[in-house]
């Protein structure tokens, strides 16, 4: 395939040029609202899916909207590389709305750890080890990880684009604005506490230093 945009091979996602003018988008500016519930849409703009039919009615709106391509050249398990020409509209939003949610919900180094075992993760069920012991394993981590990933995610759809529009989350927020603030924060946070931190995180350098290095 010479060109990503040839619509004889295109599903979902509509695109520029011929085959797709600024016309041919649903709208010039599409705004959804996601409901998520342990890390899964459970609903779009309120109305209630199953997860077969969140990923349908999304595929519709995003690739209505242009999103969801991808033109990759991936490194296949047998050893060779080889180009890949993908749709996936639903994932696109999906993915983008669960980091936004994850972004106020999760603690930061659960979602260090899960940043760090994603890759491990997807290279078990690209390779075909779905049913292995080890993705067993991951995934009881990231499902336990998920717990409290619950709230509501507003996206924006424009010419190919996902925009994060608002993030919110009555039970789970981890987000304190009394304490993230640059204003007065009537004692939450007293910056003396970082004094001993900084220095002893700067101990092993300070050593360094004292031997030239």
């Amino acid at each position: 395939m010479s060109e990503l945009t040839k619509q004889s091979k295109v599903i979902w996602a509509i695109g520029g040029g011929k085959g797709g003018t600024v016309k041919s988008f649903l709208s010039a500016n599409l705004a959804i609202a996601l409901s998520v519930e342990r890390g899964d849409i459970v609903a779009i703009d309120g109305i209630p899916h199953s997860p077969a039919e969140v990923l349908e009615k999304l595929n519709t709106l995003a690739g209505s909207n242009g999103v969801g391509r991808l033109d990759i050249v991936e490194n296949r398990y047998v050893g060779m590389k080889s180009r890949g020409c993908y749709e996936t509209p639903a994932g696109t939003i999906m993915l983008k709305a669960h980091r936004a949610i994850e972004s106020l919900t999760l603690d930061r180094e659960v979602a260090h750890l899960k940043d760090e075992l994603m890759p491990r993760y997807a290279s078990l069920i690209y390779n075909g080890y779905w049913w292995s012991p080890e993705r067993l394993m991951l995934q009881t981590m990231i499902d336990a990880s998920q717990l409290h990933v619950n709230g509501l995610v507003r996206v924006k759809l424009y010419k190919g684009n996902v925009i994060i529009a608002g993030r919110a989350s009555e039970s789970d927020s981890l987000f304190d604005e009394s304490i993230a603030t640059f204003e007065e924060d009537e004692g939450a946070y007293n910056q003396k506490d970082a004094e001993g931190f900084i220095k002893l995180n700067a101990l092993r350098m300070r050593i360094a230093a004292k031997k030239q290095r």
